[in-house]
Formats: C-alpha cells, structure tokens, sequence
C-alpha cells in the first residue's frame, strides 16, 4: 500500500493558480543603515540602545569617554548588566592591537564614524553591478570580490 505522490496534489499540477512568490511566509530583512548617526544618550535606555546598535554595526564606532578622551574602533561584544557600572562593551581600537572593556556607565556620547564594510554588499547589489558592467563592454569583469578601501 502506497499513499498519494507529491507530484499528485492538485497545488503541483499543470495550470496551478498557485504563484509561489505570493506563498512567501516570511517577509525580507530590512537593513536599516546608521553609519554617521550620533545618536542622544540622555537616558540609560537610549544608551542601551544605541550600544546594541554598534555591537551590531559593521563599522568602527567613536567612544567619548566621561573624562573627555575618545578611542575608536570596533565592537565586538557587550555585557549587559543590570546597572550602568555592571554592564560594558568589549572594542578592537582602530591604532592599537589590544582590546578595550568600557564600562557603559563611563560613556558620554557615541557616534557611528567608520563606514559599514558590509552596505551595499548583498547578492543581489553584486549581480546588479555586475550586469552592468558586462553590458557596458568592461573587459574586466571578474568573480573576485572588489577591495573594501
């Protein structure tokens, strides 16, 4: 005894009404972008925020410490704590080799100042450029990633 084919159902035959692009469940990701953003870090809440924003960013932040000084680089992780003092980014400064934990409560102001390496890298910007290219008689095309600089 064997039951129906999956070629059988009536959504997979001959002149299916079905569209498979209207069947889509799950909506596309929007990238939202905050390169440049300086973000207002009046409350502990928006400071908050705005940190998850930069561990999540592809791009160096600038950190302006409480004492005035600012170090620049890259978050790659972050501890939240349940106060100020208890929670802290981890970041890879730009000029230095070493990495820094920075306690939230010792932060005065955040901006996104490095550009996001990632923006405009998805597969479809890609094919889109490529296409370009290739209709506009660049001799030069090639499936090697181009420089981030």
């Amino acid at each position: 005894m064997s039951g129906p084919r999956h070629a059988d159902r009536p959504s997979h035959t001959e002149g299916s009404p079905l569209d498979p692009d209207a069947l889509e469940v799950a909506p596309g990701t929007l990238h939202e972008t905050v390169q440049g953003w300086v973000p207002q870090l009046a409350t502990e809440e928006e400071l908050r925020f705005a940190l998850e924003k930069a561990f999540d960013y592809r791009g160096d932040v600038t950190l302006t410490l409480k004492d005035n000084s600012k170090i620049e680089g890259y978050v790659f992780d972050r501890v939240a704590g349940n106060t100020l003092t208890t929670s802290f980014v981890r970041l890879m400064p730009k000029d230095a080799n070493q990495k820094l934990k920075v306690a939230y409560a010792n932060i005065a102001a955040l901006s996104f100042t490095g550009k996001d390496t990632a923006a405009g890298r998805s597969w479809e910007a890609w094919v889109r450029k490529y296409w370009e290219k290739k209709a506009s008689g660049e001799g030069t095309l090639s499936l090697e990633a181009e420089s981030l600089e």
